[in-house]
């Protein structure tokens, strides 16, 4: 069992991943869906600003808790010779990007259109953070942390989208816009999803090496826990993109109740995913 470090780190991390992902996917949710997210403007920046805000906090927690894990004690959170040793590390740029990046996203939103392309590269830079530590960087082939880039822009476009469908397919006089939106990102996804998929899959041969690594490791087998999770969500997503928003789209308001519900399961999967992840990197070692 992990220990209390080790622990209050994976819990760190997931409020780092759901905030930095969900930040940067609400910024580009807006960007991208302009009209059909104008309803609930005021709300996403909130979002935004608020899970910016989680990010930036969590990135400084985790940096103190990597103190704390060295010395083996609470004081090793506030320790300034052993925080200025870290800082001089790999880990010290990182946090770095994620304080610049995540600041961005709290203050952008405040700035309307200019601002929130600021928000966006803030985002960029934060979600640039998770390819230059964990396992990836480990790898030797060039361009792997270009492609994990690129995944977590998929992945936090895709968790952009759940909130401001969801708030806009449960108010009645807004279900031709959640049905808009939806539709819209559907046409997005269908490109967007296998490519994103295509990348986790790369990502994961990559790391594990093979068929046997994937079944015969204590590594390989939460990833597998961690595919079946995202099958999950696949599975949500083509019942959302195939029946419910067409279904919203003729007017049915029974099936904007069921898109809300799935939508809120989905989200859950996502969160799963992302707390089996922080587990992943951060309590296992890559095979080999």
């Amino acid at each position: 069992m992990p220990d209390i470090w080790a622990q209050a780190a994976i819990l760190v991390k997931v409020l780092l991943y759901v905030g930095a992902l969900g930040a940067t996917g609400l910024v580009m949710i807006r960007l991208i869906f302009a009209a059909q997210t104008a309803p609930a403007e005021a709300l996403l920046r909130r979002q935004i600003r608020s899970l910016g805000a989680v990010a930036l906090i969590a990135a400084g927690l985790g940096f103190s808790l990597q103190g704390a894990a060295l010395t083996g004690g609470l004081d090793g959170m506030t320790d300034p010779e052993m925080l200025g040793l870290l800082w001089q590390t790999p880990v010290g740029d990182v946090l770095l990007y994620r304080l610049i990046g995540a600041s961005l996203l709290v203050v952008g939103p405040a700035f309307l259109r200019v601002g929130e392309w600021g928000a966006l590269a803030g985002g960029c830079l934060l979600l640039w953070s998770f390819a230059q530590v964990g396992h990836v960087p480990n790898l030797a082939q060039t361009g792997v942390q270009a492609l994990l880039f690129l995944h977590l822009l998929g992945v936090a476009f895709w968790i952009g989208v759940l909130s401001p469908l969801h708030w806009l397919c449960q108010r009645r006089d807004h279900l031709q816009a959640a049905a808009q939106l939806g539709h819209r990102f559907g046409q997005i996804a269908q490109y967007g999803v296998p490519a994103l998929v295509g990348a986790g899959a790369v990502l994961g041969a990559l790391l594990l090496g093979s068929v046997s690594a994937l079944l015969g490791t204590s590594y390989g087998l939460a990833f597998v826990t961690k595919i079946a999770l995202v099958g999950a969500i696949l599975a949500l997503a083509a019942a959302n993109k195939l029946r419910f928003v067409p279904a919203m789209a003729a007017g049915d308001s029974a099936a904007a109740r069921h898109l809300a519900i799935s939508l809120r399961v989905e989200g859950a999967a996502f969160l799963a995913v992302l707390s089996a992840t922080a587990a992943l990197t951060s309590l296992f070692s890559v095979p080999g």
